[in-house]
């Protein structure tokens, strides 16, 4: 079993920037693709980015595109998301994940609140 804690999130108002930790435990075979969703109150769940073991392939939603960035540290089982120029509505509950391959997800974090101030 794997287990993902997040961490990071807050109050930040517009224009503001926010770094997002997952923490990963458990089995590294697991971790090849580790990504990042976001669910904001009323909405289904989004995208937000992914990235793989070696870093070579990176995806971003198109709301994040030129905002976020999505890295890894694979020595220690992190995976972070640095996200900046803020907007109200990128406030949600945000949620790492990891799996085996790209759309494969099978281990989920609890999430943490991100809340963007106008």
């Amino acid at each position: 079993q794997v287990q993902l804690a997040e961490s990071g999130g807050g109050l930040v108002q517009t224009g503001g920037s926010l770094r997002l930790s997952c923490a990963a435990s458990g089995r590294a075979f697991h971790l090849e693709v580790m990504g990042w969703f976001r669910q904001a109150p009323g909405k289904e769940r989004e995208f937000v980015a992914e990235i793989n073991r070696s870093g070579g392939h990176i995806r971003y939603g198109d709301p994040m595109k030129g905002r976020f960035t999505v890295s890894r540290d694979n020595a220690k089982d992190m995976l972070y998301l640095q996200m900046n120029s803020l907007k109200p509505e990128d406030t949600a509950v945000y949620v790492c994940a990891t799996g085996p391959a790209f759309g494969r997800y099978d281990h989920w974090g609890r999430g943490t609140q991100v809340t963007v101030s106008s």
